[in-house]
C-alpha cells in the first residue's frame, strides 16, 4: 500500500507545476496562448496527471 503513495505525490507536484504554468501561458485578455506546442505539451500532461489520479480514487472507491 505505501508503493501507491509515491507516485500519486509525484503526480501532484506535476499537476500543480504544469497546471500553474499552462495557466501562466494563457492571456485571458485575447484568449490566445504564448507558445501554442509548448500549451498543448502543458496539456496533455496535466490531464494525464488528473487521469492517474481519478484511476487511483476509482480502485481505493472499490476495496
Amino acid at each position: 500500500m505505501e508503493n501507491n503513495k509515491a507516485p500519486l505525490f509525484t503526480m501532484a507536484i506535476v499537476a500543480i507545476i504544469v497546471g500553474f504554468a499552462l495557466y501562466k501561458q494563457i492571456d485571458f485578455n485575447t484568449m490566445t496562448v504564448e507558445k501554442p506546442a509548448l500549451s498543448v505539451l502543458y496539456a496533455v500532461t496535466l490531464t494525464f496527471a488528473v487521469f492517474v489520479f481519478i484511476r487511483n480514487y476509482k480502485k481505493k472507491a472499490e476495496k
